[in-house]
């Protein structure tokens, strides 16, 4: 009988790893110790209204340890934000990669953050007297 006991309790040792499901949250960021390889060049497509090509780049694949490219493509225009494409940053000897994502912008491309900006929607008319401060057709 105690052989049994201690059998099971050596096969539930052995065996409790690898059937536990193991579930792991999101990453924000990668950090690695091999840099990525330069940009490829990619032929940029002919502007789409409405839509901002956001061109290719290498992304960590985990699984098989390398860096795999990943292709540029069309993402829906979102006014009043700018995207941040994902991007390498090297630190102390590791290598950070950061994901792609909206981040709210300067709408008229002043460089002022839309918060800050007097003339948020640049026709020339400060947003005090602006009937329409955030006019994206303000051709």
């Amino acid at each position: 009988m105690l052989k049994r006991i201690l059998f099971a309790a050596f096969v539930a040792a052995t065996l409790g790893p690898a059937v536990t499901p193991v579930v792991a949250a999101p990453a924000s960021s990668v950090y690695i110790r091999i840099a990525p390889p330069p940009p490829r060049d990619e032929a940029v497509p002919r502007a789409r209204r409405g839509y901002d090509w956001s061109p290719g780049y290498w992304n960590w694949n985990n699984r098989q340890q390398r860096h795999r490219w990943v292709a540029g493509s069309w993402m829906r225009s979102r006014p009043g934000y700018i995207y941040a494409q994902p991007s390498w940053v090297e630190r102390d000897g590791r290598w950070e990669q950061r994901r792609g994502a909206w981040a709210r912008g300067d709408r008229d491309r002043d460089g002022i953050p839309n918060a800050r900006d007097r003339d948020r929607d640049g026709d020339g008319v400060p947003n005090r007297l602006d009937r329409a401060p955030n006019n994206p057709r303000r051709d």
